[in-house]
């Protein structure tokens, strides 16, 4: 019995699809459905499991072992996940030209980020200016967080430099 057990476990590990692509990202084959799923941007925990319970598919099962149709399923419930989900749920709402709310994912999600900030930027919207200035964007406190020009009160290495640089230049 024990020679035929490590006979069905290569069996299985032939049967398992390494890569699978969905859209431009490749995701590992060997992870369950839920895990290799989170590591698309633009998907999250909550996002897999809700493919994964909509596909009809375990969401601990090995993504690369499961059956191709269910494969396919998953990949096309990713691809249309905004007409699937309420609009609260998708993370692109009203669109600025088109006013339709879709659900990016991989490149997309960067690209269109990158493209509404630089609208908002080049139409000085406050959110434009804080981002150009490099401020702090929704509301958060700047006070005592968020400073960037270096350090806080008596920077003794500076003084330092400086007193050695006169003493340097008198001689």
């Amino acid at each position: 019995m024990s020679a035929e057990e490590p006979d069905n476990a290569d069996e299985e590990d032939e049967d398992i699809r390494y890569f699978v692509r969905i859209g431009q990202t490749d995701l590992d084959g060997t992870k369950s459905v839920e895990r290799s799923l989170t590591e698309m941007k633009g998907i999250g925990r909550r996002t897999a499991r809700i493919i994964a319970d909509k596909a009809g598919v375990d969401r601990r099962a090995t993504f690369g072992a499961l059956e191709d149709d269910d494969i396919d399923a998953v990949v096309e419930l990713v691809e249309g996940y905004a007409d699937e989900v309420p609009e609260w749920l998708a993370n692109h709402r009203n669109d600025f030209f088109e006013g339709e709310t879709s659900h990016e994912i991989g490149n997309d999600l960067e690209l269109t980020r990158r493209q509404d900030i630089n609208r908002m930027k080049m139409i000085d919207s406050y959110k434009g200016v804080r981002h150009k200035r490099g401020q702090k964007v929704r509301g958060q406190r700047t006070k005592s967080t968020g400073r960037t020009e270096g350090t806080i009160g008596v920077n003794v290495e500076a003084i330092k430099e400086e007193q050695a640089e006169e003493g340097g230049d008198e001689e």
